[in-house]
């Protein structure tokens, strides 16, 4: 029963999403003049222009990388700038906006295709949303490089255990096979989560950080993608994406694109494969991603320092 109310939740927010989406594009549309200089009619046709490419990359080929745990930020802000199909300065809100469909399929499918149980489910969910919403003041006075060089060092040292217990390696051993947590452990990763969701507000992804959290205490990596999904699903679809609408500051056939690309084929399709993955495997592609992530975040403390 708890299951199917999760799914409902997530359901409920893409319906809240799409309807929020609709009335922000009739009202922009009816504006007749943006701060882009043009109407609003005149740029809903500009970024009409651009509606196929969006679907296809950041809607479909994004979300499917986004589905496997892979994140979708990334690639997507990449084929925006390589195909010019998003304005600069409308990307983070696009980013934002135009996923949050699609993470609340990924949300939705997850709940129901891993059998999880539903106490740790639930407050690991939770925690991160009270993370995300208590923690914001706090964590966006951080200093972005230091995090960012934290968080390559716990994520490098934690794929190098992971991948030792796939292995069997020394004193670790692949265990994995727990659908549940309680005691101690139920615990460490509310705490943990709690504080994942908080470091959500200054751009630093849930996704590999929380699959690692799962893995190393002990669950069923099938079991990291319903609590990863969830987390983020109910963040942006009650937190993030209503806000960006709001201001209007996001591409609104870009955001139609992926909503469309990402909800309908690109997630559907990542999800049977990941869910039809031995766990093994599926551990495997986890020890790839956190040691993947890593980088990325070796990369950005180097490059970006504290920017955003």
């Amino acid at each position: 029963m708890s299951k199917w109310i999760l799914i409902g939740i997530a359901l409920l927010g893409i319906v809240y999403n799409v309807i929020l989406m609709y009335r922000k594009m009739k009202e922009i549309r009816a504006l007749p003049e943006t701060e882009f200089g043009c109407s609003g009619e005149e740029l809903w046709q500009q970024q009409k222009k651009h509606f196929w490419f969006n679907f296809i990359g950041p809607g479909i080929i994004a979300n499917f990388f986004d589905t496997l745990g892979i994140g979708s930020f990334a690639p997507t802000s990449t084929m925006f700038k390589v195909g010019k199909s998003c304005d600069d300065i409308l990307v983070p809100g696009t980013l934002n906006v135009g996923d949050t469909v699609p993470v609340c399929v990924e949300a939705a499918a997850f709940f129901g295709l891993v059998d999880m149980d539903i106490l740790t489910l639930v407050t690991m969910i939770v925690a991160s949303v009270l993370g995300s919403y208590l923690m914001a003041g706090v964590v966006s006075k951080f200093d972005r490089k230091h995090v960012r060089y934290a968080l390559f060092v716990g994520l490098m040292l934690l794929s190098i255990i992971m991948f030792c217990r796939w292995m069997s390696w020394g004193p670790f051993k692949l265990e994995g096979t727990e659908m549940g947590l309680r005691g101690v452990k139920l615990i460490v990763a509310i705490v943990v989560n709690f504080i994942l969701g908080g470091l959500m507000s200054i751009g630093v992804g849930l996704y590999a950080p929380c699959m690692a959290l799962c893995v190393l205490l002990g669950l069923d990596a099938k079991c990291a993608f319903p609590a990863m999904m969830g987390s983020c699903a109910f963040l942006m679809a009650y937190g993030n994406g209503p806000k960006f609408i709001k201001e209007g500051r996001y591409d609104m056939n870009a955001c139609w694109a992926m909503a469309l690309g990402g909800g309908v084929i690109g997630v559907p399709i990542a999800a049977w494969i990941v869910g039809s993955m031995p766990t093994k495997w599926l551990t495997l592609m986890v020890v790839i991603v956190c040691f993947v992530t890593s980088i990325l975040y070796l990369r950005d403390g180097i490059k970006k320092g504290s920017a955003a």
